[in-house]
């Protein structure tokens, strides 16, 4: 039941590895580049960034415990998805007509519209597209943000958000407060995670036989569990927003909260060339 150790979704674990070591500022650019090169992208081009974010995951020397549970459930879900939407109907098909009578032997015989038929299920080749489309999105961005959070710390995030934002500050916007308030947000995520957890506990522990309550009372006991939940993160809301009052303007700005650390520059400078790399291949082969 004590599924926040067995599933560390989007916080930071400590150890060792090379991508703990990595400059956040380079991770946020590696983190932009997974959530927007996929947009208007070709097939080829999405199953390539999910090949590399496994790839990523293997070699990042963060030990496989952290990712034994999240990363199958997470891929099963995303399957999950990809052929429920390769299943559904997705809208009036109709394939491109010939430009010439069917019956000339010079010309290849047109490619078959659907791919797969069993009974009333059929695959087209949109809804393929869809469901591929569908299913490597999600975990593109699922992963690649529970890889950030997982090998970066919050202080580190929020320093290197506000020291990417740091030109903003001559228009006015307040980066330092902005930088808190994820910093902030980081630190209120395993607190939900926690509540709901709390909540589940108390269910198990009631024995209830969820097959002999019926639709009506399941789904009365889903919204009790919801209810509560909304209460319990309000509650803790409120309570620390009232600890920030009574601390008044005694904050610290994110550049005053990162640890300084030994900066490795030819890792950094790799990853930035693997970037630049990675952003050149998009242009010449994405669009496939």
């Amino acid at each position: 039941m004590d599924w926040l150790r067995q599933l560390p979704i989007g916080q930071y674990v400590a150890g060792r590895g090379w991508l703990r070591q990595l400059d956040p500022r380079l991770k946020f650019l590696w983190g932009l580049a997974f959530l927007l090169t996929p947009i208007l992208a070709g097939p080829l081009w999405r199953l390539a960034l999910v090949a590399l974010l496994l790839l990523l995951t293997f070699c990042s020397g963060i030990a496989w415990r952290i990712w034994q549970r999240s990363l199958p459930t997470l891929l099963a879900l995303c399957v999950a998805i990809a052929l429920l939407a390769a299943l559904l109907p997705s809208g009036p098909e109709r394939p491109l007509p010939l430009q010439s009578p069917p019956g000339n032997p010079l010309l290849p015989p047109p490619p078959a519209w659907v791919l797969l038929q069993v009974g009333p299920l059929k695959v087209t080749k949109r809804s393929a597209e869809l469901g591929l489309n569908t299913g490597t999105l999600l975990f593109t961005l699922m992963h690649s943000a529970n890889l950030l959070l997982v090998s970066t710390a919050p202080e580190e995030l929020a320093w290197g958000l506000s020291a990417l934002m740091q030109p903003l500050e001559r228009f006015g916007v307040p980066v330092q407060k902005l930088g808190f308030q994820l910093l902030l947000a980081l630190r209120f995520l395993p607190l939900v995670q926690e509540e709901l957890q709390n909540l589940l506990r108390g269910v198990a522990t009631r024995a209830l036989n969820l097959r002999q309550l019926g639709w009506k009372q399941l789904l009365a006991l889903v919204l009790a569990v919801a209810e509560r939940l909304l209460a319990n993160i309000l509650l803790r809301a409120e309570q620390g927003a009232d600890a920030l009052m009574a601390r008044s303007e005694l904050w610290r700005a994110p550049s005053a909260l990162r640890v300084p650390r030994v900066p490795l520059i030819w890792l950094d400078g790799l990853g930035l060339s693997a970037l630049l790399m990675l952003l050149a291949l998009r242009i010449r082969f994405g669009g496939f």
